[in-house]
């Protein structure tokens, strides 16, 4: 495993842990499709919440939820519909929350939780 494969694993099992200390519970991890990957589904409530993870190590000058462009949020909001549909999820209320992960360099790291980071775009 890579560098930055490993980061992004790490940092994918720290949202979790981040992700249900806040009360949601994580229903799926890393969910493929053809056309892209779902890093965290969760409920909060009634609520399904499709999360994206974003890690950065030192010296990036551009917090991780900067990676997440308005093409990114598209392609996240169709993954979220094939999910719904995937899992015959009628009238699902749905949010889409970005976990930022940045490591400090020394052996730390800040894990920030953005709830209803983006609505879905049109």
């Amino acid at each position: 495993m890579d560098r930055r494969h490993a980061l992004g694993v790490r940092s994918e099992h720290q949202a979790a842990a981040a992700l249900r200390a806040a009360g949601l519970r994580v229903i799926e991890r890393n969910v493929r499709f053809r056309s892209g990957e779902i890093d965290l589904v969760c409920r909060d409530g009634d609520v399904w919440v499709f999360v994206e993870v974003k890690a950065r190590r030192p010296g990036w000058d551009t917090a991780p939820s900067a990676a997440v462009s308005w093409s990114k949020q598209r392609r996240l909001a169709r993954l979220a519909q094939l999910y719904v549909k995937w899992r015959g999820l009628h009238d699902a209320r749905c949010r889409f929350d970005v976990v930022e992960v940045t490591d400090d360099g020394r052996g730390g790291v800040t894990v920030r939780h953005l709830r209803s980071a983006f609505d879905a775009p049109a």
